[in-house]
């Protein structure tokens, strides 16, 4: 890669980070985007909807997807190292992850940082999260596919792997409130 091609690639890395901040802010202002209603957790759909086909690896870099966690109810956290609001987050999703973890239910943490799974490694040595995988999508594909306008989003996806729910901003996971919303829809049917 050329040192123009670089600079033009970092420009646009900045500008997508802006503008999805900007987007954030905005949403988060006027309670559209995944505001939940009357002080929920989760924004949830009226029906379930299905989601796209989301590619993304492990620490080790083995190719994963959302299909590979079908029956179990998994709470899709899609955040980056440089996000203040995750760095705040992530500690409470650690422990929720630490809490509720099995067969029925997965948090998925999906870092978007373009240094892939080791600038989580090192993040996550920092912030001291030990529960969470290292799940990354450096290519940050999932911000298009998921219609993500900014970080953190969160989705709850139930056992068919389609989403049910969604927060836009930060989150107290392991709070009372989270732990009611996610476990009314682990029921099975």
């Amino acid at each position: 890669m050329t040192r123009g091609s670089r600079s033009a690639l970092a420009l646009v890395t900045v500008l997508a980070i802006g503008a999805g901040i900007g987007a954030y802010l905005w949403h988060a202002n006027t309670g559209e985007g995944g505001a939940a209603p009357d002080g929920a957790i989760f924004a949830v759909h009226s029906e379930p909807r299905a989601m796209p086909q989301l590619a993304f690896e492990d620490e080790k870099g083995r190719k994963l997807t959302l299909a590979d966690f079908r029956d179990k109810v998994v709470l899709l956290n899609v955040w980056a190292t440089w996000c203040v609001p995750c760095r705040e987050e992530m500690p409470a999703l650690d422990r929720l992850q630490q809490q509720m973890s099995g067969r029925d239910f997965q948090v998925l943490a999906l870092s978007i940082d373009s240094g892939g799974a080791p600038a989580v490694r090192r993040f996550y040595d920092e912030t001291g999260v030990r529960s969470l995988a290292i799940y990354v999508d450096p290519a940050m594909q999932a911000t298009s596919s998921l219609k993500i306008v900014g970080v953190p989003t969160t989705l709850l996806v139930d056992r068919k792997g389609r989403e049910i729910g969604r927060h836009t901003g930060p989150a107290q996971w392991d709070g009372m409130d989270a732990l009611q919303a996610i476990k009314a829809h682990m029921v099975r049917p």
